[in-house]
């Protein structure tokens, strides 16, 4: 009976195994959402990594989370730090361009609870009174996240946060 389980078990860690070696080797996850404003309102929303304590998601999830700031808060070369519980791990990101009214890249590198090197990008487009903003991450996805990714749904995980977050955009520019 145990030799039974044993090989049960091995069989199901196997076909994980093999059902992970199956999947991409990059992730994207993007949400989308129409702003009843202009793009140059909220372009500087985004460009200015002080701005979003008043719409990202993530801020408040670690009320206590300790927040850095390079010399520079707005455009290409502002750096945010952050640390804090493991709601919200530690890491850091940089704006790598920035340009206006229609674009943000930002390297995003997380350090903790595991390290994960990847790109955030917003992208906004006019459309009448309107502005189509899209929010996506993107990135390499290594053998250990492609196993995770057999148990957690990463694009329903994110792409909540993301909602949420261009919701709380979406709040601030309308005002």
């Amino acid at each position: 009976m145990l030799g039974v389980i044993l090989i049960v078990i091995v069989v199901a860690i196997a076909g994980v195994l093999i059902v992970a070696a199956t999947k991409p080797d990059s992730f994207r996850v993007q949400r989308s959402t129409s702003i009843k404003a202009p793009p140059d309102r909220i372009f500087p929303m985004i460009n200015d990594l002080d701005t979003w304590r008043s719409w990202s998601p993530y801020e408040t999830k670690d009320p206590a989370m300790k927040r850095t700031f390079g010399a520079v808060t707005r455009g290409k070369g502002a750096v945010y730090e952050w640390d804090g519980d493991r709601n919200v791990g530690q890491g850091r990101m940089e704006i790598m361009e920035s340009a206006p009214p229609s674009r943000v890249t930002i390297k995003l590198d997380f350090l903790k609870p595991f390290e994960a090197h990847n790109t955030a990008e917003f992208t906004l487009e006019p459309q009448g009174e309107n502005t189509n903003v899209t929010w996506a991450i993107f990135g390499p996805m290594p053998y250990v996240s492609k196993v995770m990714s057999t148990f957690f749904n990463m694009d329903t995980m994110i792409g909540k946060d993301f909602e949420v977050g261009l919701a709380g955009l979406e709040a601030a520019a309308e005002k």
